[in-house]
């Protein structure tokens, strides 16, 4: 059976600007801020995905109902045309 290599995920530096007092509460409840503040990041990212993902969809079946309504009523700019 052929093991399975995980390499860790590539990091880089980058300079944030985070409100002194909640860094030094933060330190309070964390030895290691920087995986804290990438594990909530990564949940924003994939609660903000999905989000994005519904409105997608709901945004889809809206067009196809009203596309739909048309199919079968017109356009209420066809009774108002001017051509």
């Amino acid at each position: 059976m052929k093991s399975i290599i995980q390499t860790p995920p590539v990091k880089r530096p980058v300079n944030l600007l985070l409100n002194e007092a909640n860094v030094e509460r933060a330190r309070q409840y964390t030895a290691n801020l920087s995986a804290t503040v990438d594990a909530l990041l990564a949940e924003f990212v994939e609660r903000e995905r999905l989000q994005r993902d519904e409105q997608r969809q709901h945004y889809a079946a809206l067009a196809a109902a009203w596309n739909r309504l048309e199919e079968l009523n017109g356009s209420f700019a066809d009774e108002h045309s001017t051509l």
